[in-house]
């Protein structure tokens, strides 16, 4: 195995298009929480670095510790294919979150800190101790989604307007990883891992996803409501509370394209939140 063909399997364990979105989900929490004049450079990009890092070290080792179920679930990842030791992405792991703590703790208050901390704890043992019990793993990922915006938040001292942004996200993010468990039942079920699906049936599984997404797209008003933003966030998360109510509505048929669309939704319901914020400094 050479040297390059190695950086580059390390480089995809990170998932780097998912590590890079977490870190610009952190930096639109530090938008939203402050005006636009109040925003410190440096707190915000060290924000962002640890996110993107902290991201890219909980792919990694979700890896390590997932070798056997990708080889049936996802053949194609580094450590099946080879691209990388299960030792290597192990090391690789332990060095990004090791500079992420580095650069968290010399450049973010203390609050930020203390997400990060929480975070990182459960990065680490999510795939060993909560991931293929009944929606334990899915909770957990879905808080750690959340909280990119609320760890943005606190990187400029300000996590209140933030909230109502992770509430959202995190209702959105459970229901995209049950759908993305009733996907990956033939490999759990390989690997004897108890997942919601498993437990409790794949049909009422993907019911419980499209009630979490409707409660979303309910809730969703709610900063124009209280008159946090105006009509801009409403004119942007309408039509991404409609992406994502069709994706729940699609995974009945495929969940794989269900899951995928509500990615896309998410994304869009996040760009309401700095259209909201953008709008109140015209």
């Amino acid at each position: 195995m050479g040297i390059g063909a190695a950086a580059r399997g390390a480089l995809e364990l990170t998932r780097p298009v998912n590590a890079v979105v977490a870190g610009m989900l952190t930096f639109i929490g530090s938008f939203v929480a402050v005006p636009v004049a109040s925003l410190s450079a440096v707190p915000v990009a060290a924000a962002v670095g640890a996110t993107v890092l902290a991201t890219g070290a909980g792919n990694a080792i979700n890896d390590y510790f997932d070798r056997d179920i990708d080889r049936i679930n996802d053949p194609d990842r580094p450590i099946p294919r080879g691209a990388i030791s299960p030792r290597g992405a192990l090391a690789f792991s332990v060095a990004l979150f090791l500079v992420a703590v580095v650069v968290a703790l010399a450049l973010l208050p203390i609050l930020a800190i203390a997400i990060a901390v929480v975070n990182l704890a459960a990065l680490v043992t999510y795939t060993e101790l909560f991931k293929g019990k009944p929606g334990v793993g899915n909770a957990l990922v879905a808080y750690l989604g959340g909280s990119t915006f609320l760890f943005g938040g606190a990187a400029v001292g300000s996590v209140g307007p933030t909230v109502v942004l992770f509430l959202l996200a995190a209702l959105s993010t459970l229901a995209r990883e049950i759908i993305k468990d009733v996907e990956d039942v033939a490999g759990d079920r390989e690997e004897g891992l108890n997942t919601l699906p498993i437990a409790i049936g794949e049909r009422r599984a993907l019911q419980l996803a499209a009630g979490l997404l409707l409660a979303a797209a309910l809730a969703s008003p709610v900063p124009y409501l209280t008159g946090t933003f105006g009509v801009a966030y409403l004119a942007v998360v309408g039509p991404a509370d409609l992406v994502m109510l069709a994706a729940g509505y699609r995974s009945f048929e495929c969940p794989s394209v269900g899951q995928s669309q509500l990615k896309y939704g998410m994304f869009l319901a996040a760009a309401a939140f700095v259209a909201g914020r953008a709008a109140t400094v015209v």
